[in-house]
């Protein structure tokens, strides 16, 4: 197969759409497709600063790169969960990306600060582990970008986490995550920053792609939580459905954004503060101060991160300029 652009050799061949590009013209694609993304859901404004979560896998470590590619102010934020060696391997990830790309990162040890590990609180609380750790990154995310000045936080949910979100929220009638499946969600008073995916209309194995022909390094290790996962069930089930139809992942995300997700959005939804911690919320006192209260721990504590500029991060890793 030949690049569709330039008629060299393709590096790359996409399956839907069925072309190839040689390595100059994919990372180009690349970068118009993430581009188009946030241009179609209005998730940036020229000059607007964004703070990127970064797990130190692939999907983050590409966002990042796309998003500083594209000319954009983004800073990493780094939520060490104190998984053992995966977390180590992780931050490291992330700072090594901050190293090379001069770019500052702020990192948050949650057990540093609450002395319990996320199993101990999941089963305080008779919860799995992936909820509680979810619940407890978006609060984190939302307090750190509320003190670093961010009023946009991107995550690097791609089109195959998408796709298996929103199989498993149909499936099960999560009426309420189908009406918050968006790849723009707004900004809501002073602790709720807007939430937005650029990598929406990407594959894995693009992004895979794109990382190769980037040189970009990054953690491939598999959260130890996530064995047993639901979402990887339905990952497995859309990719075989790709596989016979290709094309279907985009359709059929696409094509709920457009036509049915309107049906599940309660625009009366009445928010109210958290009495405790005052983050937006639906009840008297949020999950994540519920959780943390379960757990014996303060809600409201003061999660200060360490911050990395370009200078430091070289420190940290033992390296010097010249």
């Amino acid at each position: 197969m030949r690049c569709i652009k330039c008629k060299k050799e393709a590096e790359v061949r996409l399956r839907s759409p069925k072309v190839g590009f040689c390595s100059e013209h994919f990372l180009e694609y690349f970068l118009r497709q993430v581009e188009r993304a946030v241009k179609k859901f209005k998730m940036l404004s020229p000059g607007q600063k964004v703070l990127v979560a970064v797990s130190g896998g692939k999907d983050s470590i590409v966002l990042w790169d796309a998003i500083l590619s594209l000319g954009y102010e983004a800073e990493g934020l780094h939520i060490d969960l104190g998984l053992g060696e995966y977390s180590e391997a992780s931050r490291d990830a992330c700072l090594q990306f901050a190293r090379n790309n001069g770019t500052k990162l702020y990192v948050v040890s949650f057990p540093a600060n609450t002395r319990k590990s996320i199993a101990e609180i999941a089963r305080n609380a008779r919860l799995p582990n992936c909820s509680v750790c979810g619940v407890i990154r978006r609060h984190l995310m939302n307090i750190l970008a509320e003190a670093t000045g961010h009023r946009v936080v991107a995550t690097g949910h791609n089109l195959d986490d998408e796709a298996a979100a929103l199989l498993g929220n149909i499936l099960n009638w999560q009426t309420g995550y189908l009406a918050r499946q968006h790849p723009h969600l707004p900004a809501y008073g002073r602790y709720f920053p807007a939430r937005i995916k650029p990598l929406v209309r990407l594959s894995e194995r693009e992004i895979l792609s794109y990382c190769r022909l980037r040189g970009l390094n990054y953690y491939e290790g598999r959260c130890p939580f996530a064995r047993g996962a639901s979402s990887l069930v339905y990952k497995r089930i859309i990719e075989e459905l790709e596989e016979e139809m290709p094309g279907t992942k985009h359709r059929f995300l696409f094509g709920f954004l457009k036509e049915e997700r309107k049906r599940f959005v309660i625009t009366s939804l009445e928010m109210k503060e958290c009495r405790i911690c005052h983050h937006p919320t639906t009840s008297e006192v949020c999950v994540f101060c519920r959780l943390m209260q379960k757990a014996g721990i303060e809600p409201n504590l003061p999660y200060n991160p360490e911050i990395f500029t370009p200078e430091s991060v070289l420190e940290s890793t033992g390296e010097r300029r010249d």
